[in-house]
């Protein structure tokens, strides 16, 4: 958890905000799930976890962060015939 929060103060340090980070990854972006195959990863959460490692960070694998990149809004998984697709 130290070193984590340790990458992470440096992250925002380096984008004036950890969220200026993450959206940075796709241009601001929200990205949209186009079909209804449900899915645990994506080239996204692929990418964010290899840069978080590379920074030093410790557990964020890809699952990982595809579930916090959901849960924050970036990647909208919602099925096409829900009422918040």
């Amino acid at each position: 958890i130290i070193n984590n929060a340790k990458v992470f103060i440096k992250i925002q340090k380096e984008y004036n905000s950890f969220s200026n980070y993450i959206w940075n990854f796709t241009n601001n972006e929200v990205i949209k799930n186009t079909d209804d195959k449900i899915k645990t990863t994506s080239p996204l959460s692929d990418l964010i976890s290899n840069d978080l490692k590379r920074r030093g960070m410790k557990f964020v694998g890809s699952t990982i962060i595809y579930s916090y990149l959901q849960a924050i809004g970036i990647i909208n998984d919602h099925e096409k015939r829900c009422d918040y697709y």
